[in-house]
């Protein structure tokens, strides 16, 4: 029984604390000229019609857009196994504008599970529906480098970030695909933003 225990604290011990490494960069792209976003305000987008074309985990990626969001982490989850966790180890649900106030957050039950951001109230909403849909999301989170990695895994929910980098498109050789939101008003799958995080910091 003792030794039963003791596996199990290792394999918990260990599943905490996984190495997180950014994945390998072809050709990386260059800094994005997005200032920080404001917390209070939606998230800069510049749309890349021809965007820079580099290579993430030896898998070919294109840049959608250059982004930048400031806004308060609502929630994070680490996965750690997949071909999606080698690339993105991070997801973030954040809110910007009024999802970013203690009183609207304390009156939402937020989670998140299989790559997805959910939240539910009880009574009224502190907030209008579409409000709470267009004022957050649920990133997918592609760290530049190891500095990056480290930033997003020391993050925890109820900080203010400033992210900056590039809403990206995955394609395979073998057609595996993964594609980012270009949109903040949408909902349901495909909705989330598939980011490559140059930079972290506060706004």
């Amino acid at each position: 029984m003792k030794r039963l225990l003791l596996i199990l604290l290792v394999a918990a011990l260990a599943w905490r604390w996984w190495p997180v490494h950014a994945p390998a960069v072809g050709n990386p792209p260059p800094p994005i000229d997005l200032p920080a976003a404001d917390p209070l305000a939606a998230p800069l987008q510049q749309d890349l019609p021809a965007g820079p074309q580099f290579s993430l985990g030896g898998i070919p990626a294109r840049a959608l857009a250059q982004y930048a969001v400031s806004g308060r982490v609502l929630s994070s989850t680490r996965y750690r196994l997949g071909r999606a966790a080698d690339l993105a180890p991070f997801d973030f649900a954040l809110g910007w504008g009024r999802m970013t106030e203690p009183a609207v957050i304390d009156r939402l039950d937020i989670h998140q599970g299989g790559r997805w951001y959910f939240w539910r109230y009880q009574g009224e909403p502190p907030l209008p529906l579409r409000e709470i849909e267009t004022s957050s999301a649920n990133v997918h989170l592609i760290p530049a480098d190891a500095a990056v990695a480290r930033a997003l895994r020391r993050a925890r929910p109820g900080q203010t970030l400033a992210l900056r980098g590039y809403l990206v498109e995955l394609r395979a050789t073998d057609g595996w695909q993964w594609h980012s939101s270009l949109r903040r008003d949408d909902t349901g799958d495909g909705s989330c933003e598939l980011m490559y995080v140059q930079t972290v910091g506060r706004p």
